[in-house]
């Protein structure tokens, strides 16, 4: 799978990558919690990363699991910045953070790299959701668990 930083010229690669710092969480650590602020997002270097969704009533529904290269959270991008899912570390993890505010202002300043960053997390959006639909038809549609009709 392309990865975001991959999706960029190396130019506004370049200028996005000097706004990271590298970070790390443990196997089984939260990275972010559905509903709360969003402010930042990764770009996983090593490790794998679950996506899940609450579900009232149940446990929250695994919808995606993510690897290197890979964008970790885009609701930083649009108000109200809260988050859409729950992420967690399914391994050790090491990853490049950026600061959202730092990453919007750098996107005001080069319209052009703020396209291309939205593009490609719109890509990314597209997909997740596309995931997300899936797992929970897995999880919950008619079919589920072998249950039919």
């Amino acid at each position: 799978m392309m990865g975001l930083l991959s999706a960029l010229k190396t130019e506004h690669r370049e200028r996005l990558m000097a706004l990271a710092h590298d970070v790390s969480f443990p196997s089984g650590g939260r990275i972010f919690e559905e509903g709360r602020k969003a402010d930042r997002f990764w770009i996983i270097r090593t490790g794998a990363v679950t996506l899940d969704l609450r579900v009232p009533g149940r446990r929250a529904a695994v919808i995606e699991t993510l690897g290197p290269g890979e964008l970790i959270g885009w609701s930083w991008l649009f108000p109200p910045d809260t988050w859409h899912l729950g992420a967690e570390a399914l391994s050790p993890v090491r990853a490049h953070e950026f600061n959202a505010e730092a990453v919007r202002r750098l996107c005001d300043e080069d319209p052009e790299l703020g396209y291309a960053l939205a593009l490609a997390c719109a890509q990314v959006i597209g997909r997740r959701l596309q995931s997300a639909r899936t797992r929970l038809l897995d999880l919950y549609g008619p079919y589920a668990g072998g249950i039919s009709p």
